[in-house]
């Protein structure tokens, strides 16, 4: 389960890599992720490990989403979702087109924030969701209380679409096609790289 799904390196933070997650070998390290009181929006905040390690065991076994354990330099640093957002989440919420792929992600808690870890987490993820030439774009549903990442996400070239209801929560439908996400972060990437 450990194998290396996508790679990217940032310039300044260092290698991002993304694993498939292990339900059984991750729950507990993902348990103090999800429950974190900065992970509020995560919406696990009582759960326990075997509630955790079932959830992805659940995604795991799901044939439409699946979860990524990802990596600063060798350590766990984020978790990812991909999804179908015409199975799973926003079934009946939006018009799907072929080539949508869904995305959750969450940083793990720090004792040290790190400036631009957040940018390049999300970065990175949309860097691999994009390396797949099926992916056209990307659908995203925040919570629409969570106006933190609704501002990361238009830096990466997330349009808001409109706010859905959700039996969980009302959400920020948000769409990001591959050329906004290049155009939001391509000058960023390059900078300093010579031909």
């Amino acid at each position: 389960m450990n194998e290396t799904v996508f790679a990217r390196t940032d310039e300044r933070l260092g290698e991002f890599t993304l694993r498939p997650l292990d339900p059984a070998a991750d729950a507990e390290l993902v348990h103090g992720w999800v429950t974190h009181p900065k992970a509020a929006f995560w919406m696990m905040q009582d759960a326990d490990v075997a509630e955790v390690a079932q959830a992805y065991r659940e995604i795991a076994e799901h044939p439409h989403h699946d979860a990524f354990i990802g990596l600063l330099d060798g350590h766990p640093a984020f978790l990812a979702e991909r999804y179908d957002p015409a199975r799973v989440e926003l079934v009946g919420l939006y018009v799907p087109q072929p080539g949508d792929v869904g995305m959750h992600f969450l940083c793990a808690p720090a004792d040290t924030p790190v400036h631009g870890f957040t940018r390049a987490v999300i970065t990175t993820v949309m860097a691999w969701l994009f390396a797949d030439p099926a992916t056209l774009r990307v659908v995203v549903e925040p919570d629409i209380r969570n106006t933190a990442v609704h501002t990361l996400n238009a830096a990466v070239g997330f349009e808001a679409v409109r706010t859905i209801s959700k039996p969980e929560k009302d959400a920020l439908l948000s769409i990001c096609t591959r050329d906004r996400f290049l155009d939001s972060t391509e000058p960023a990437a390059t900078r300093g790289v010579t031909a």
